[in-house]
């Protein structure tokens, strides 16, 4: 990678604001620290008790919630409906407790000095990496779905004392998390062993994720930063192999926002289940859900698809470590866990992770072109597929995340766009633009740093037209219609005019077949139409999503014989459609349309090599 080229100067910066007055802010570091503790109650149960010790509660009757969501994933979650009974007690003796919404409890006010405990049971089967799972395997848990919040004190320092499971058979857990050993306590955890640990505050506290039980370990350093590998669940995994491919990739990560690292260590928390996919980003650690074929074998030759996915993975919740979890939104500086935290900004957290979450693998080495070329072109046809990308911009995405992106239904690609998707596209059409229009000079890697040099370092977070500005101090360009167009509106991406210009050709291909213009789903033997496509021939004869495929002229159709049967029709051919709604038998006459081109083909130009252009590579 060059080195980074001298950039116009940006507007001054204000003062880094605080999240609370300095003076509560110095109170709260003389406070004594908040104490948690949580143990597996009982894993056959799938319980945790936790426990929350306030030292100075408000004695006008201390409130505490629980967050109805969790950063990094944008829907209400309501971690609350898990408890299963909470209680207060000060000395032994209870003390009632109010419930005041679906999350918030408030405490029966206590003289001052008494210290306040709130004990609460949770239920955790929850198997994905936004909330708890507990049984006889394992146990993990995100701090946001298990750790009150105590009202007014979210800046004093947090303990919270991870407990081992009761009884022999879990002699041998261990710990897995990026939160620090407490100091100088008694019951100091070592690391990987249970005990004390130490958060600075709440939201350092819900911000690391903590894996226990019999999990296999690995470790590699990036630009002298330890990581590490926890993996939970039966595997046959090549951890030589992982280490080695996961070094490259975050250290090519780390320079191209420049060394120091901003964290001290880093963990990856995977759980390898039969079928399974997911990511969270977190500070200072990641928590990962694969299928075990995603995982590379001893032996396993070259890299294959399954593995590739979660290279990507793996670079896509890293990169969020700058992108997203410091470089941030100004509607997240502090995070409201109650309620709803709206920006239109998400293309740009989620959607540029996406496309370096790729495009890291390549620069790091650990694929080559022609796979990020296919890469790229996967979500370049998926994109095309989805009829939403001209009703919805990115920006609306974002905006509208909490109601629609994460609540899809049938109709879901007839209205939304993905803000992951299409915002991977739009970060790839302005790093073409930028290369091109400042004739290699600048490109998206510049705005990146600028970004982390003005907005990860300082805290500070990014106003809604904060990227649109950055990009266009780093370039010295007027990108008003770009972001008018790309961003705000909904037209169609110049990605086949730039990808030329750097010598990628793009061709729109279409299938052989007619096409019903409808996504199915199997069910059983039975083919059920999940979306019915805006202006599809299936629409047009009225055909909706829910229906189940019975018969094509007269002809049983399962998932394994319709595409057989569209390919003996031609565009324009009249077939009868025989379906349930419900109980109900209808009949169909629906009319074949062409099939769309589109399905993205990326080559390489014989006349102008990328590298001659430094795209990709």
């Amino acid at each position: 990678m060059s080195d980074m080229p001298a950039l116009p100067a940006l507007p001054a910066l204000p003062a880094l604001p605080f999240s609370t007055p300095r003076a509560a802010h110095t109170s709260a570091l003389r406070r004594p620290p908040i104490r948690y503790a949580i143990r597996p109650l009982d894993p056959r149960a799938h319980r945790y008790e936790v426990i929350c010790r306030v030292e100075c509660p408000d004695p006008a009757g201390q409130r505490f919630a629980l967050p109805a969501w969790i950063p990094g994933s944008y829907l209400i979650r309501d971690f609350a409906r898990h408890i299963v009974a909470i209680r207060a007690e000060s000395g032994g003796r209870p003390v009632r407790l109010s419930k005041l919404d679906k999350h918030t409890w408030q405490a029966a006010p206590l003289r001052a000095g008494q210290p306040l405990s709130v004990i609460c049971e949770i239920h955790a089967w929850d198997l994905s990496v936004r909330g708890a799972h507990l049984d006889e395997t394992h146990g993990f848990f995100n701090g946001a779905s298990v750790f009150l919040r105590v009202i007014g004190q979210e800046s004093t320092p947090c303990q919270v004392h991870l407990q081992a499971p009761a009884g022999p058979a879990f002699a041998n857990w261990r710990v897995a998390t990026a939160l620090e050993p407490a100091r100088g306590e008694a019951g100091a955890a070592r690391r990987h062993g249970f005990g004390l640990y130490r958060a600075a505050d709440y939201d350092e506290l819900i911000d690391h994720p903590v894996e226990m039980g019999r999990f296999t370990l690995a470790s590699f350093s990036a630009c002298g930063i330890p990581h590490e590998i926890a993996l939970t669940g039966r595997h046959d995994a090549d951890l030589g192999r992982l280490t080695a491919d996961l070094k490259k990739i975050c250290e090519w990560q780390i320079r191209l926002f420049g060394e120091p690292a901003p964290m001290k260590r880093y963990i990856f928390l995977v759980t390898a289940v039969g079928e399974g996919y997911g990511g969270l980003e977190h500070r200072a650690s990641s928590a990962l859900l694969c299928a075990r074929r995603d995982l590379p074998w001893p032996g396993m030759p070259g890299m294959n698809e399954h593995y590739r996915t979660f290279l990507g993975l793996c670079s896509h919740e890293y990169f969020h470590a700058w992108n997203v979890k410091r470089i941030k939104p100004a509607a997240f500086v502090p995070y409201d866990l109650d309620r709803e935290n709206y920006t239109t900004q998400l293309w740009a957290f989620e959607g540029i992770t996406s496309y370096y979450d790729d495009l890291a693998l390549l620069r790091s080495g650990v694929i080559g072109i022609d796979d990020y070329l296919a890469l790229l072109a996967q979500t370049l046809g998926n994109v095309q597929k989805t009829p939403g990308r001209l009703r919805q911009s990115v920006a609306e995405s974002s905006f509208d995340a909490w109601s629609k992106f994460y609540r899809p239904d049938e109709n879901t690609p007839n209205a939304v766009v993905s803000y992951y998707a299409k915002g991977a596209l739009v970060a790839l059409t302005l790093d073409l633009t930028l290369r091109r229009d400042t004739q290699g000079r600048i490109s998206l890697d510049d705005v990146m740093r600028a970004l982390w040099r003005h907005h990860g370092q300082t805290g500070i977070g990014l106003a809604e037209d904060g990227f649109q500005k950055i990009a266009e101090a780093c370039a010295g360009l007027r990108l008003q219609r770009f972001f008018a167009d790309y961003v705000y509106g909904t037209r169609e991406l110049p990605l086949k005019t730039l990808l030329a210009h750097f010598g990628i050709r793009l061709d729109w291909q279409a299938s052989r077949a007619p096409t019903l213009g409808v996504k199915t789903a199997r069910e059983g033997n039975e083919l059920r139409l999940a979306t019915v496509f805006d202006g599809g021939a299936a629409q047009q004869a009225g055909l909706a999503a829910g229906d189940v495929l019975v018969a094509i002229d007269g002809l049983r159709v399962t998932p394994e014989t319709l595409d057989a049967c569209l390919l003996r029709r031609r565009p324009g051919d009249t077939i009868q459609v025989h379906a349930f709604r419900r109980d109900e038998l209808m009949t169909f006459s629906v009319r074949l349309a062409p099939p769309a081109a589109d399905t993205a083909k990326l080559t390489r130009s014989t006349a102008k090599a990328p590298r001659q252009r430094g795209w990709p590579l």
